[in-house]
């Protein structure tokens, strides 16, 4: 392609090569997608070209190599899960939901937003008072370019006195959830520590702050007295302690992510612990004398329970969520 301006005279006959590399191939040449365009310029694509893109809105130039946006990186296009078309902001995105393991499959390189959860830790055991609640797994959340295909998987959620499994995608991972304070513990049946850690059991006294959250991904799982265990931590609060109450902390709010109102989904809660804590953002398992689980693919603990008159209540599996402009 020719470089610089050419001043075109008054009654000048222009000749083809002069059409194409000052008209053509320097102007933004609209297409209804990234396929198309390849099938037009194939054979004629040099670097300098532009192109506009209708199913993207994309302005982009060609670099010599590939396609890149202009003013930095477009979101690029994936199948995978199941999809859904909202809406954020006034703008349409696709809405890509994985409940379970598999493949994101890029069809046009580009950044994609994200949410990650893993699942959520199992609530503890005791004998007299309740366990503690169980803690919610990690939840990660941010934009990514990937021009590859990338494994999605879904971390399952963790028995009764058992932390949770991690959710990936790609290499960005949601950490487990840890598992709620527990006479099957050694020694003092304090919550295990994880993303969100696991509430305390009544028999802990405080022992050894092993129901600690990683700070960045989740919270602190709550502290035990006398007479029961402290909430499972969750992505949006820490759990409470038993003296109050012993309720599994708050879930994230991902309503804006997904283009709905606040308060309409969260991910991530807490378990409850104690003698009848209640779930973090009601997706969080109850305590009683047989705990409740984390509600599935949310990534929420499970609610404490009473060893040998009832069982603990096991995590919620974890999700995946990606999304991209359409």
């Amino acid at each position: 392609m020719a470089e610089g301006f050419f001043d075109f005279t008054p009654g000048q006959v222009l000749t083809a090569a002069q059409v194409d590399d000052y008209l053509m191939r320097q102007a933004v040449m609209r297409f209804a997608d990234a396929s198309a365009r390849t099938t037009a310029l194939s054979g004629v694509l040099v670097e300098g070209m532009m192109s506009y893109l209708k199913d993207t809105d994309a302005v982009e130039v060609y670099d010599g190599s590939a396609w890149v946006g202009v003013g930095g990186v477009n979101y690029g296009t994936a199948t995978g899960g199941s999809s859904s078309t909202i809406t954020v902001g006034g703008e349409s995105y696709t809405l890509l939901t994985f409940t379970s393991s598999g493949t994101l499959t890029v069809t046009d390189a580009g950044i994609f937003d994200y949410i990650v959860v893993g699942g959520g830790g199992g609530g503890g055991e005791w004998t007299t008072y309740n366990g503690g609640g169980g803690g919610a797994g990690g939840y990660l959340t941010g934009t990514a370019y990937f021009d590859t295909n990338q494994t999605v998987t879904i971390g399952a959620g963790g028995a009764g006195n058992s932390s949770g499994n991690g959710s990936e995608l790609g290499g960005i991972v949601a950490s487990l959830g840890g598992y709620g304070g527990s006479v099957f513990q050694t020694p003092g049946y304090g919550g295990s520590p994880g993303a969100s850690g696991g509430g305390e059991s009544s028999a802990s006294g405080g022992a050894g702050g092993r129901n600690v959250g990683d700070g960045i991904s989740g919270n602190n799982g709550g502290t035990s007295d006398a007479s029961g265990g402290g909430g499972g931590g969750g992505a949006g609060a820490a759990g409470a302690n038993h003296s109050a109450g012993g309720n599994g902390g708050a879930g994230s709010d991902a309503s804006t992510f997904r283009g709905e109102s606040a308060s309409t989904t969260f991910y991530a809660g807490g378990g409850g612990g104690g003698v009848s804590g209640t779930g973090g953002s009601s997706i969080g398992g109850n305590a009683g004398t047989t705990g409740t689980a984390g509600t599935a693919n949310t990534g929420s603990g499970g609610g404490g329970g009473r060893y040998s008159t009832g069982a603990a209540g096991a995590g919620g599996s974890g999700i995946v969520l990606v999304r991209f402009k359409n």
